[in-house]
């Protein structure tokens, strides 16, 4: 079984917009390794953008609330290509512990 088998007993909620292209990068990585996730729109969703800067400090997106107890940057600003599945896979694993 691979790891991002065991990202499937896990609750995703993944704050975005679809403006966003860090949040398209993500999505379309998460469906296609045919992880289950939540899309909340911090622009339609009410409430959702004061949630996530309430609760993580940051006013960037895409961040995941994993279990709706632990964020996750959806993102990795540092890499030249903002997202590394294989790290992502370990944050979102030790978030939902």
């Amino acid at each position: 079984m691979s790891r991002i088998d065991d990202l499937k007993g896990l609750d995703l909620a993944v704050y975005s917009a679809a403006w966003c292209p860090d949040c398209r990068r993500l999505e379309t990585w998460l469906a296609g390794q045919g992880v289950g996730y939540r899309k909340v729109d911090i622009e339609t969703t009410p409430g959702a953008a004061e949630k996530l800067e309430t609760e993580t400090g940051k006013r960037a997106i895409p961040f995941v609330l994993v279990n709706g107890r632990r964020w996750v940057r959806g993102y990795h600003k540092e890499l030249p290509q903002r997202l590394d599945g294989n790290l992502l896979v370990e944050e979102l694993l030790a978030a939902g512990m």
